[in-house]
């Protein structure tokens, strides 16, 4: 039987997919713009653009929205990291360059939205139930990343440790951040824990030294 498509020329499971992503996306945007509070299955359709009846489809409750939209936060952040793989391995410094780049992939609307999401399950236990499954695996993918591009070096178990450390620490400063206008301050206190991080590597895979630090 072939396969039926739109007069834009997409199969179903094509528009489903665009379907998903086009709520997913305006999930996004609307814990950027309204908080989690303020995020309702209403005004995701809305900003969607999409009729209430697909919304439901897709995702019958607002906790599956929000389930979802985590796991899409999660793929985005390892999507732009993997994107940029290349450029950390062939970066004259490819610490300095892999640590920019876990930082720059929790700025933006991704991190805003995901910060909503944190702070809103501490009273929420449906919410703090699905960011309990799914945030391990956000921080995997990451952690994948780091991995791939260091190589041999990220088998030693320290290594994955620390790259554990420096997420902690990245979020943490943005969490602080949210109440500081001066983004200069947050700047400081990350390049004031990268320059930690980077002694703590030295120290404990002091034989990688040389080519994790991009020593020559």
């Amino acid at each position: 039987m072939p396969v039926r498509k739109s007069k834009t020329g997409r199969t179903q499971q094509e528009r489903s997919t665009a379907m998903r992503r086009r709520l997913l996306d305006a999930t996004v945007d609307s814990l950027v713009r309204y908080g989690y509070a303020g995020t309702t299955t209403t005004r995701v359709t809305e900003l969607a653009g999409v009729t209430r009846g697909a919304q439901v489809h897709h995702f019958p409750t607002r906790a599956d929205l929000v389930a979802a939209a985590v796991r899409h936060l999660a793929t985005k952040r390892a999507e732009l990291a993997f994107e940029r793989i290349d450029e950390v391995r062939e970066a004259p410094d490819p610490l300095e360059a892999a640590l920019e780049l876990l930082w720059e992939i929790h700025q933006g609307p991704i991190n805003y939205a995901t910060i909503e999401m944190w702070v809103a399950a501490r009273t929420d236990p449906e919410l703090r139930e699905q960011l309990t499954r799914v945030e391990p695996g956000a921080r995997a993918s990451l952690i994948e990343f780091a991995e791939a591009a260091f190589g041999e070096y990220a088998t030693n178990p320290r290594f994955r440790h620390i790259m554990y450390t420096a997420m902690d620490a990245i979020r943490g400063i943005l969490l602080m951040g949210l109440s500081d206008e001066d983004t200069t301050n947050m700047q400081k206190r990350w390049h004031r824990a990268k320059a930690d991080l980077r002694e703590l590597i030295d120290v404990v895979l002091p034989r990688n030294q040389g080519r994790i630090s991009g020593a020559r």
